[in-house]
């Protein structure tokens, strides 16, 4: 399972609101399939493989370019774990949790 954390920000916007571009990004997300989990600060990804991880990253950036921003910035943290099965966002989770009961 690899997990990924991610923020896609807009330059050269008008006002520094950013609900609109953050709905549309994670719009693309939701229709990927892929199981998300939305943050304050940015949106977490579960992918089998990086093609399927950067493929939905790559078109959340495109839907953001779609509604017309000229450039984004986007900054992704990948945990790629191959030593242990079904590392998922919230098995991470459920393991801290369980050490701080």
């Amino acid at each position: 399972m690899i997990t990924c954390d991610f923020a896609i920000l807009p330059v050269g916007t008008e006002t520094t609101e950013c609900k609109e571009y953050v709905t549309v990004a994670v719009q693309s997300i939701k229709d990927s399939g892929l199981n998300y989990q939305l943050t304050g600060m940015g949106t977490q990804i579960e992918a089998d493989t990086l093609e399927e991880l950067y493929s939905a990253i790559a078109n959340a950036q495109e839907a953001i370019f779609k509604i017309g921003i000229g450039r984004v910035y986007t900054v992704i943290k990948v945990d790629d774990r191959r030593d242990l099965e079904n590392r998922t966002l919230d098995a991470k989770i459920d393991t801290v949790n369980k050490i701080l009961k």
